[in-house]
C-alpha cells in the first residue's frame, strides 16, 4: 500500500500562491444580481465561506462571508451585511450549476445557522483526494501536493465581520475558493499519478495496522 502526504517542513519551504484574477466585494444588494448572473456563465465555480471566529467557549457567530469563484474572478459576498439575497440563494439550490469546495457539508451548517436553505450542485474535492492516495486532506496539502505552492493561513482567524475586509483578507478568502476549482479539474482529468508524485511513499505494515 502506498500513500501521497506532506511534512509540515516540506510544506513550509514551498512558494506562496497568489490569486491571479480580479477580486470584488459584493456589499450592497445592487450589485449581487450582477454578480450572480457572470457566475451562470461559468461551468464550474469554487466554494467556500468564512466566519468570525469565536475565543469564548459556547459562543458562536454567523457566516459573513460567502466566496464564489471562477478562474478569473472572485466574488466575496459579505452575508453579515445582505442576509441571503433571493438570487444568490436561487444559485447555490441550483443543482445545474456545479460548485466545488472542501468539507461543503461544514459550509452548509454555518449558511444553516444563517438561512432556511438546501444547497444544490457541489462536489467536494476532500473525498477525490482520498480516492488519490492524497491522505493529508486540508485544503492546503491537497493543493502543495498537487501544484507545489503554499496557501497561506494567516488570515483564517481574522476579523471577517470587519468594517472593511483587508487587502489580505480578500486575497485568502479569494484564494480559498478559486483552489478549489484547479483541484477539482486535476484530480478529475486523470492527469494526477500518486506513485510519480514527490510525496509519495509505501506504507509500512506497521502504519496499516
Amino acid at each position: 500500500m502506498f500513500k501521497v502526504s506532506i511534512t509540515k517542513d516540506q510544506l513550509n519551504e514551498l512558494p506562496q500562491v497568489q490569486f491571479p484574477g480580479n477580486i470584488y466585494v459584493i456589499d450592497n444588494m445592487s450589485m449581487v444580481n450582477s454578480a450572480v448572473r457572470t457566475l451562470r456563465k461559468y461551468d464550474i465555480v469554487g466554494f467556500d465561506t468564512e466566519t468570525r471566529p469565536s475565543f469564548k467557549k459556547g459562543r458562536m457567530h454567523k457566516v459573513a462571508l460567502l466566496q464564489l469563484s471562477t478562474p478569473n474572478e472572485c466574488f466575496l459576498f459579505r452575508l453579515n451585511r445582505l442576509g441571503m439575497p433571493a438570487s444568490l440563494h436561487e444559485y447555490l439550490e441550483d443543482d445545474s450549476c456545479l460548485k466545488v469546495g472542501l468539507s461543503v457539508h461544514d459550509d452548509f451548517k454555518s449558511l444553516r445557522r444563517l438561512v432556511d436553505i438546501d444547497p444544490a450542485g457541489f462536489v467536494d474535492v476532500q473525498p477525490l483526494a482520498l480516492q488519490n492516495s492524497i491522505t493529508d486532506i486540508s485544503l492546503q496539502k491537497i493543493y502543495a501536493i498537487l501544484f507545489g505552492e503554499r496557501i497561506s493561513k494567516g488570515q483564517q482567524l481574522s476579523n471577517w465581520e470587519a468594517d472593511t475586509l483587508s487587502d489580505a483578507q480578500q486575497r485568502y478568502a479569494s484564494i480559498d475558493a478559486w483552489t478549489c476549482i484547479s483541484i477539482y479539474q486535476y484530480l478529475t482529468s486523470g492527469q494526477f499519478v500518486p506513485q510519480e508524485s514527490p510525496y509519495f511513499s509505501i506504507i509500512e505494515d506497521e502504519e496499516v495496522k
